[in-house]
Formats: C-alpha cells, sequence, structure tokens
C-alpha cells in the first residue's frame, strides 16, 4: 500500500503530486468512442426533424440579429482584413471560416430569440452552428455529416452545462458552449478518438469568462460571448491537430472551481446514444430572456380572457417566480439588451404593445414613459417552492391589481415552447419566416427553409451557404 503524505497545509492547495495522478474520466473516453461511431444512419427520424427545426430557429436569429447597426459594421470591419468563403448570414459578406463564426454567433444571440435548452440553462445550438457551418463548409462535408456533427456538438455542450452549476456571477453564454463548437468542429475535420477527447480538454480551458452582469446593465459586449465560443472551439481544434496538449479532466478543474462550482461527470455518459438533448429543447416566441417567458406567457393569458388591460387603470402588478427570474428586477433599463433583462419591462412592454416583440424592446419602447411608469408599478420576488421546481419547471405567478379594486391572477409552471409544452414544428417556421421575411423576402425565405428539409441529400454546404450570402432586400 502505497501512503500519500500531504506536504501543502494551507486549504485549498492540492500537491502536483495529487493531481498528477488522477486518471482519465470514464466520461471522456465513452464520447471520444461515440463520437467516431455515430453516423448519420443512427439516428432516429424523430431526431433529424427536431434537428432541422433547431438549425432553422438559429438561422432566422442570425439573419434577423445581424441587421442590427453595430453588427452590419461589424461584419465590414471584419471584411477589411480578409474576405472569405463563409456567409455573415443576413450581412451580404462572405468572410474568413473564423471571422464568420464568431459574428454569426453573435448576431444570433443579439435579439434573444434563438433557442435553447433548459437542462443545461443556457443555449446549446447557436454556441456550435456557425463553428460546424464554416468546418463543413471548408471541409466539402455533406449535410449528413454536418447535421450528425451539429447534433455531438449540441449534445456534449448541452451536457457540460447541465452537469455543472456555474457560479452565480457567471453568464452561461460562451462558457460550456465552447465545448460543443470544438467537438463539432474537429470531428467535422476527421479527429479520431482520441482526438476528440483531447479537443474537449483544450477547449474547456478556452472558455469565456462570461460576467452575468453585462446581460442586466445593457453591455452589448455580452452579445459576443457566443461568437467568441465558435471561434475558440475552431482554434481548439487547430491547436490540437497541431500538437497541442491539455489537461488530463480540464472539463473538471474549469467547471468545479473556476467558472462553476461542482461538476457531475456521470452526467455526461447518461443514456448517451439513447436521450438526446436537443430534443429536450425550448424554442423562443417572447423576444426577451428566457426567464420572462413564464410571467410573459401569464400576461398573454389574461389579455386573452379579459381584453386589452390599460396600463392607466393598473395600480399595481405583483409577480412570484423562481430565483433566476426574480433577479431581473431592474426598473429603469438603459437599453434594448438592458430592457430584456427586465421582468418589470418586458411585463410592462407586453401589456401597452400586446406582445413581447422585437419592436417591443427597442429604444423607442425603451424611452417610452407609458411604458417606464407601468414598469415601475411591478413588483417581482422570489417563491422559494418554485425555486424549488426548478429545471424541470419554471413557474411564475401573476397578480394586477385595478384601480377599480379588481383583480386578475394567473399562474403557470412552465414556460410555452419547453420540452413539456412545446411549440408545433408549424409554429417554429412561422417564427423562421417572420425574421427572415423581412431580411431577405418570402421566396428566398422558403429556399432556405427547403434547403434545411433537405439538407440530409446534400453533396455539400455550398447550396445553403449561398443561400445565407445574399444580401438583405432591406434593412430590416
Amino acid at each position: 500500500m502505497t501512503i500519500v503524505t500531504r506536504n501543502i497545509i494551507t486549504p485549498g492547495i492540492v500537491p502536483a503530486s495529487v493531481l498528477l495522478a488522477e486518471p482519465r474520466p470514464d466520461w471522456l473516453t465513452r464520447w471520444g468512442r461515440f463520437g467516431v461511431t455515430l453516423g448519420f444512419d443512427k439516428l432516429q427520424p424523430e431526431l433529424v426533424a427536431q434537428t432541422k427545426l433547431v438549425l432553422l430557429d438559429c438561422i432566422g436569429a442570425m439573419a434577423s440579429g445581424m441587421q442590427e447597426p453595430e453588427l452590419l459594421k461589424l461584419a465590414g470591419r471584419l471584411a477589411k482584413r480578409g474576405r472569405g468563403d463563409v456567409a455573415a448570414v443576413g450581412a451580404g459578406i462572405s468572410l474568413r471560416g473564423d471571422d464568420a463564426a464568431f459574428i454569426n454567433g453573435t448576431a444570433g444571440t443579439a435579439l434573444e430569440l434563438d433557442e435553447g435548452n433548459s437542462f443545461a440553462r443556457g443555449h446549446p445550438g447557436i454556441h456550435v452552428l456557425p463553428a460546424a457551418l464554416s468546418t463543413a463548409l471548408a471541409g466539402g462535408k455533406s449535410g449528413r455529416d454536418f447535421m450528425t456533427a451539429f447534433i455531438l456538438g449540441y449534445e456534449v455542450g448541452a451536457r457540460a452545462g447541465a452537469a455543472c452549476r456555474l457560479r452565480p456571477t457567471v453568464h452561461p453564454h460562451g462558457t460550456w458552449g465552447t465545448i460543443g463548437a470544438a467537438f463539432a468542429t474537429a470531428l467535422l475535420d476527421g479527429a479520431d478518438e482520441e482526438a476528440l477527447i483531447e479537443t474537449v480538454n483544450v477547449s474547456a480551458t478556452l472558455s469565456v469568462g462570461a460576467s452575468l452582469r453585462a446581460m442586466l446593465e445593457g453591455a452589448t459586449v455580452r452579445n459576443s460571448f457566443c461568437g467568441f465560443s465558435n471561434r475558440n472551439g475552431m482554434m481548439a481544434w487547430d491547436m490540437v491537430a497541431s500538437g497541442f496538449k491539455g489537461e488530463i479532466d480540464s472539463v473538471c478543474t474549469v467547471y468545479s472551481g473556476i467558472l462553476a462550482e461542482g461538476f457531475k461527470p456521470e452526467m455526461m455518459a447518461d443514456e448517451l446514444g439513447s436521450r438526446y438533448e436537443i430534443q429536450r429543447n425550448y424554442f423562443k416566441r417572447h423576444a426577451a430572456c428566457r426567464f420572462t417567458h413564464g410571467s410573459l406567457d401569464v400576461v398573454r393569458s389574461l389579455i386573452t380572457a379579459h381584453g386589452r388591460i390599460g396600463p392607466e387603470d393598473i395600480a399595481s402588478i405583483e409577480v412570484e417566480t423562481y430565483t433566476y427570474a426574480a433577479q431581473l428586477d431592474s426598473l429603469e433599463p438603459s437599453n434594448m439588451l438592458a430592457a430584456k433583462f427586465s421582468l418589470p419591462f418586458a411585463v410592462a412592454t407586453t401589456i401597452i404593445n400586446g406582445e413581447a416583440s422585437v419592436p417591443a424592446f427597442r429604444q423607442a419602447s425603451v424611452d417610452n414613459e407609458t411604458i417606464r411608469a407601468l414598469a415601475r408599478k411591478v413588483s417581482v420576488r422570489e417563491k422559494l417552492e418554485y425555486t424549488a421546481m426548478l429545471p424541470d419547471k419554471r413557474p411564475a405567478h401573476l397578480t394586477i391589481r385595478l384601480a377599480d379594486g379588481r383583480v386578475l391572477a394567473a399562474e403557470t409552471m412552465t414556460n410555452r415552447g419547453d420540452a413539456v409544452d412545446p411549440y408545433t414544428p408549424d409554429e417554429v417556421r412561422a417564427k423562421f419566416f417572420e425574421l427572415a421575411v423581412p431580411v431577405w423576402g418570402k421566396a428566398h425565405a422558403d429556399r432556405i427553409l427547403n434547403a434545411i428539409e433537405t439538407i440530409e441529400t446534400a453533396p455539400d454546404l455550398k447550396g445553403l451557404n449561398n443561400l445565407l450570402a445574399q444580401p438583405a432586400i432591406k434593412e430590416a
């Protein structure tokens, strides 16, 4: 028996002899094998159909988000240092693969409309798609290969998000999604089992230390976090393919002590190959932080039941919800991004505009004194029983007290669009058209839809990329 003596007295410092004796975790070995053995033919039709909806949703979010002034200016600046072959979706510009992955990931988050996963507590799709698209296009990969790699990248990233508990100060954008982007990139470029494992370990250390406060302040640098995740994921594979090495278990290092507190490795391989996180995702129809959606669903239900509720008739609004939603209690958002992360503002603008649409959060609405005055009547507090229901449920209870003494109240346990209360495929397609038609027109949006619906028959992604490279018909 080997007796290990500790030569360190200071708490929290582990001797190198102990750290370096740790073996590679079993889940990493299983993921390396899973990555090289899963082929498109093994994917169930329901999984393929869901993946196509996710791709379509991400494309709509990227195209519409790209019309924001800062994104179009950034695309132009990136083009000055070198054009390429990959579409900056909706900008009418083709860029180098890494630049395209960066700006497409950034554009996809700009409007808070990209899909996500409640169990991962983030947005796996937009972390993976831009990098996978750039890599598949460069390598001449087929639609089948692209789909398989995207599903695997989504899966490993989402599982990493679900297996850790990010620190309360860390934004999930740009963190564990880097692992998904890297995995999809490596797989599309021919990585073998060992190289996939190495890529996971290198990519985890390239995660962005993203600040949660940025979204609350309306610091739009926050929109770039997913862009950096895509770019860093691609770089992780370039490094591994060039001979760089990672730690034995950097996922645990980063996500149990640096960016997160506590990592559950058993979740990384639980039901691997039989349960896919992309089939437990959610789609968004409200253009605001997902944590506001339960409350906004209740607002819409009250409007449906009682008709328009005039802001002048409202004395107060009380919101009870779970902890992450209750954190969004800012009453004075300064810009569109901050407004999307203000539950009082989101409730107020939905009541006045009838829906939480993109225009409902633009600067004209943020500066609208009627909306701001109503937002100041909204109080938000956490209900511990609701927090205990996470992540399976996302409860919210609203009480609207009217000036004439009447009380309107309703409750929901879930968000519309969650896996337990999903939007239909037609509703997801309708959302795509709402975002894509103002950019490209109906005929071109139809062509993109058809390309996604038949992507498994595509010998490569040149056709899809050419469609995504089409300039906008007008300012969206």
